[in-house]
């Protein structure tokens, strides 16, 4: 299992918080095959974790996110998306 975090600079102040939550909302409910994934607000950008058993370096989570951005974020904005880490974790135990 792989813990991804990417980040995303530009995103308008005022837009920022109530992002992070519609974005972790966004995988909690529609994109299920992420675990643990949760989106803050870190008061200049946004940063989403997540674990995953398939991407080993953070494409299909980093075209999420972006899919994810567009759809939560209203204003437009310049901003751009960041790899950060990328852990493996073991699975958790049954």
């Amino acid at each position: 299992m792989y813990r991804i975090v990417l980040a995303c600079d530009g995103v308008p102040p005022s837009a920022g918080a109530e992002a992070a939550v519609d974005i972790t909302n966004e995988f909690v409910e529609h994109r299920p095959w992420w675990n643990n994934a949760r989106c803050t607000w870190d008061g200049t950008r946004l940063v989403l974790q997540a674990d995953s058993e398939n991407d080993s370096s953070g494409p299909a989570l980093t075209d999420e996110f972006s899919d994810a951005l567009s759809a939560c974020v209203a204003e437009l904005f310049d901003g751009e998306i960041t790899l950060e880490s990328i852990v493996e974790v073991p699975p958790a135990a049954p």
